[in-house]
């Protein structure tokens, strides 16, 4: 928060100038320091909501600056969802896009079809993420198809270390992120849950939810 100036007198506002100064150079001289560019490895995983919606930002993001990526749904079938459908429409020269899953365990109800159609996401993820020309591949709910032991973990920290472009982002959202996958990454984030409408008998809404 900022600090509250209504008011001031000179001397006050004399005294907030020079901390702000030094506050910049410090953040400067920080910055300075930071130069190097590479290929992240992010996670998003935890509780909380939020996962997903934030890995599609940087999609969209990459989108923005005329920058090609793609993204792998794991999990998710074939309902509409607005991400899905704004870069079918509008991006897909930029954006691949592939709905590799047929919704969770509980609904298909036919784990050798899920087990299937997990790895055959993640080959068709392996792909997309050795053509260079991508510079964002988003693996949606990945992290879910691990944890039932849908995808070998191992395969997956191997594939990242050897064989990922050096400047190629890979995102890889969805709760109960491995160990060893939290070891390997650049950058992790664990969304907390502190209230969810759902508790409260709210069902999922368009334009927040899908």
């Amino acid at each position: 928060m900022t600090d509250d100036l209504s008011g001031a007198s000179p001397e006050d506002l004399a005294r907030h100038a020079e901390k702000m100064a030094k506050k910049k150079a410090a953040r400067e001289k920080i910055m300075a320091t930071k130069t190097g560019e590479k290929g992240l490895i992010i996670v998003h995983t935890g509780k909380g909501k939020g996962k997903s919606s934030a890995a599609f930002g940087m999609i969209f993001r990459h989108i923005a600056h005329g920058k090609k990526c793609a993204v792998v749904q794991f999990i998710k079938g074939a309902m509409s969802t607005g991400e899905r459908d704004l870069i079918l429409k509008h991006f897909s020269d930029l954006c691949e896009f592939h709905t590799m899953g047929e919704g969770f365990t509980w609904e298909t109800q036919d784990k050798a079809r899920d087990i299937a159609m997990a790895r055959a996401a993640w080959e068709k993820a392996k792909d997309l993420i050795r053509d260079p020309g991508n510079s964002m591949v988003l693996l949606d709910e990945i992290n879910i198809a691990i944890r039932y032991d849908y995808i070998d973990i191992a395969d997956v920290v191997e594939f990242l270390e050897s064989e990922k472009p050096e400047m190629t982002h890979v995102v890889l959202t969805g709760r109960n992120a491995k160990d060893e996958l939290i070891e390997i990454a650049d950058l992790v984030t664990e969304m907390e849950l502190i209230k969810h409408p759902f508790r409260s008998g709210i069902k999922a809404q368009i334009g927040v939810e899908f």
